[in-house]
């Protein structure tokens, strides 16, 4: 499938290629879809659309195509040696996944003249080309939503200004709470190997790595001859369903705490420690212990270092076990 895939795309590249240029009715947009259920998918994604009806084309190009299929995936994520492409798929394959996930998809139809469609027209279709179409991901510095802003940032010659606000100065660990939703088993998980450089703050187009963020940053984007950046647009906000208390880790963490607490009892009145929980537990923390050691030397994930929610669960561990058993 994924063969047939680049075939398709290859081809639909070369015939697009030949025509070159747009119609004077071309329209370029931004696509914004809204979260999925799996976790590369909570924060939502990023595309740019072109409909040339003169032409017969209504395609979109997508900076966000990866597979779990490709030698090596899982090792090169850990590494942050992610390497994502650039897809071109019709309007109608594009949306089919969105329909039948029941995302939403908000459009905004940019306000740009001939000459600056061609242009940016020109710029997707060179880095669609096979030798240009990968690209190292990064999670905040480089991924579906800052390639299609710079490109257009490009196009228009870095005149582009907005007075969207948003969560500015809110640090990347807000914003990755707020995605992933709070409380959590993900917001726990991603919070023990991302220690204090998820807590700087993000300000101005450092936000934009958030498609959600440069959704709203695009719709309230001005010229400098005061013109709206958008044309029209159909926004869809985000809904972030919340987690139920039950779910949450917090929850998780108290009952750890009391069933430790009560084993540590329990050990204590029968005069004999169990011995397989604490072993279990102590691998658990070298395990840790070594991912850490390898995504902070070893990787180039650039939020990962040492943080004090790493030692929440051995301290609470270690106190119940010898408060209990040892005093």
């Amino acid at each position: 499938m994924k063969r047939l895939t680049y075939i398709l795309t290859l081809l639909l590249i070369a015939v697009m290629s030949e025509a070159q240029e747009l119609s004077e009715n071309s329209r370029i947009s931004l696509l914004t879809c809204t979260p999925g259920e799996e976790l590369y998918a909570r924060y939502g994604h990023t595309a740019i659309r072109v409909v040339d009806a003169t032409q017969g084309w209504d395609v979109v190009f997508n900076y966000g195509l990866f597979s779990f299929e490709d030698s090596g995936f899982y090792w090169h994520f850990m590494q942050g040696q992610t390497w994502y492409e650039l897809g071109v798929e019709s309007y109608e394959a594009f949306m089919y996944e969105y329909r039948y996930t029941h995302r939403a998809v908000a459009e905004q139809v940019l306000q740009l003249d001939y000459a600056q469609r061609q242009q940016l027209w020109t710029a997707l279709l060179e880095n669609a080309q096979p030798e240009n179409r990968k690209y190292l991901y990064n999670f905040v510095f480089d991924n579906c939503a800052t390639r299609p802003y710079h490109m257009l940032k490009h196009v228009l010659a870095d005149t582009i200004v907005s007075t969207y606000k948003g969560w500015e100065g809110a640090s990347y660990r807000d914003f990755i709470h707020h995605y992933t939703r709070h409380g959590s088993w993900a917001e726990f998980g991603i919070d023990l190997i991302f220690g204090h450089k998820a807590d700087r703050s993000v300000i101005g187009e450092g936000r934009l790595f958030l498609p959600e963020e440069l959704m709203y940053y695009i719709s309230q984007s001005y010229l400098p001859n005061g013109q709206r950046l958008v044309e029209n647009e159909r926004l869809t906000p985000f809904m972030i369903k919340p987690v139920p208390w039950y779910g949450t880790w917090y929850v998780g963490i108290a009952l750890f705490s009391l069933v430790m607490v009560w084993l540590s009892f329990y050990d204590r009145h029968r005069g004999k420690r169990t011995r397989w929980v604490d072993i279990t537990l102590y691998v658990l923390y070298g395990l840790m212990a070594a991912l850490l050691i390898f995504l902070i030397f070893f990787s180039i994930h650039p939020l990962v270092s040492l943080g004090w929610r790493v030692f929440l669960i051995p301290f609470i561990h270690l106190c119940t076990r010898y408060i209990y058993i040892w005093r």
